[in-house]
């Protein structure tokens, strides 16, 4: 057994043993069969979404493509794993291969920022056996949990309307460290003004943003009077809101519109973290009718819903908890062609589609029409009553034998596409309460492809029974 680390930090390096055993167990194996070389596509999509949920928001391609032109295995990483013992009867080929490892085939994804439904592939791996079986588990990880982030933001922000702040608290609740600079991340581009995570804003190249904590009030004013703590953090900070709810939030609102009203400072704007959000932010509005009010504390897309149909005088949120947490988008990866044969899941619940495909998506008036899932060579348009320039197609090639084809887009730029992408959907699909996906068409090729390969596998089932 290798010495433990404690540490347990993660760096690019260590990006390619990031994955699950089986996926290096099966590349053994695959290389034992002698097809290991033979071209293999992989498609990533969700089969269903989260509850109460009507789209997702592709997100987290960026870090999977920069995955891909950094997978390596050193040979300290490969001594660590010939020394579990699990690989004893590998072939030798299997450990020459790791050495020289190096993504080598072509990527197809859907642009961060679009809003995809259940079946359409985010993404699709087309490479060599080994190198597609390889890398899934890391695809999955980025790819799953920024699409989740990015929904659930582009969520608040439809429901927020474009004019309320969101800013993005969720640091010390994400699920690593690593997922904190990843949720970050997808926050801002699913529409987010800021992050109060200062490694992640300053990666990004945003400023960070934030308020202050009860712990200051406290540790200043430790006998109840609010005054001595304000004053302190608008010496040092002047323009930060201050967070008014650690004793008596109306008292406090009192202490504040009065020294304003004398010109003894100037305020920015108040937080309230507590108590009846409805009501407070009422009576601070009519004592502070200039300062911008920022509420906190597990708000999210349900909770602002509320809070406008109550007449909150809300105009910004903190928002944590609620949004780096939750049920996670399940996304799963799957091989569609081996060697140019179509292949399918058929496990009741679990059908995939086979062959390697496109999403073709009909917009009329701006509006999400319809869309069909098709395969890529496939003429869906004289399937359809629209016109040419109603309809585009979703995935582009972004890597080709291994090369990044395209720049790596800011983030401003996606949260532009996430916008317009939700814009485009009906009302319907965007509703809060029993949303309703948009209808979704298999193509006639796709449809013929299916019945063919599911038969072709019932046939052979049938032959190994008998």
């Amino acid at each position: 057994m290798t010495q433990e680390d404690k540490q347990l930090s993660l760096s690019p390096e260590d990006y390619s043993l990031l994955t699950d055993l089986y996926q290096l167990t099966m590349g053994a194996c695959y290389v034992g069969e002698k097809i290991d070389q033979q071209r293999a596509s992989f498609e990533l999509f969700v089969r269903k979404l989260p509850a109460g949920f009507g789209y997702l928001i592709a997100m987290g391609l960026a870090q999977a493509l920069d995955y891909l032109e950094k997978f390596r295995f050193s040979s300290e990483q490969i001594d660590a794993l010939k020394s579990t013992g699990i690989f004893a009867n590998a072939p030798s080929k299997f450990w020459s291969l790791l050495a020289e490892a190096k993504f080598t085939g072509d990527v197809w994804a859907v642009p961060e920022g679009t809003a995809i439904f259940p079946n359409q592939p985010l993404l699709r791996i087309e490479a060599p056996l080994w190198q597609a079986q390889l890398v899934e588990t890391y695809l999955l990880n980025t790819i799953n949990y920024q699409t989740l982030i990015a929904t659930k933001a582009a969520r608040m922000r439809d429901i927020a309307g474009k004019d309320t702040k969101l800013l993005e608290f969720g640091t010390r609740r994400a699920f690593s460290p690593q997922a904190s600079i990843w949720a970050a991340r997808a926050a801002l581009a699913g529409g987010m003004d800021a992050t109060s995570n200062v490694l992640a804003a300053l990666k990004l190249g945003r400023k960070p943003a934030g308020t202050m904590a009860h712990a200051l009030v406290m540790a200043i004013s430790a006998e109840g009077n609010e005054e001595d703590a304000f004053n302190a953090f608008q010496r040092y900070f002047p323009q930060a809101p201050l967070l008014i709810d650690t004793y008596d939030t109306l008292a406090a609102t009192r202490l504040l519109a009065q020294r304003v009203q004398q010109g003894e400072m100037q305020l920015s704007g108040v937080r309230l973290d507590s108590g009846d959000l409805v009501k407070l932010s009422q009576e601070v509005r009519s004592l502070l009718p200039e300062v911008t009010i920022f509420a906190s504390g597990d708000i999210d897309e349900w909770e602002i819903a509320r809070l406008q149909r109550e007449n909150a005088c809300i105009d910004g949120y903190g928002i944590g908890t609620k949004l780096v947490t939750g049920v996670p988008v399940n996304g799963v990866y799957k091989l569609v062609e081996i060697d140019d044969i179509p292949v399918m899941k058929n496990a009741t619940g679990k059908v995939s589609y086979p062959g390697i495909k496109q999403i073709y998506r009909y917009l009329e008036n701006s509006q999400l029409k319809q869309d069909y899932l098709g395969l890529m060579d496939e003429d869906v348009l004289n399937q359809t009553e629209f016109q040419t320039d109603d309809f585009i197609k979703l995935m582009t090639q972004v890597v080709q034998n291994g090369e990044i084809l395209q720049k790596s887009e800011n983030l401003e730029a996606i949260a532009k596409r996430t916008a317009i992408s939700v814009a485009t959907l009906p009302p319907e699909i965007r509703s809060l309460e029993n949303p309703i996906l948009p209808p979704m068409k298999i193509s006639n090729k796709l449809q013929e492809l299916t019945e063919k390969t599911r038969d072709k596998i019932l046939s052979g089932s049938k032959g190994v029974r008998e």
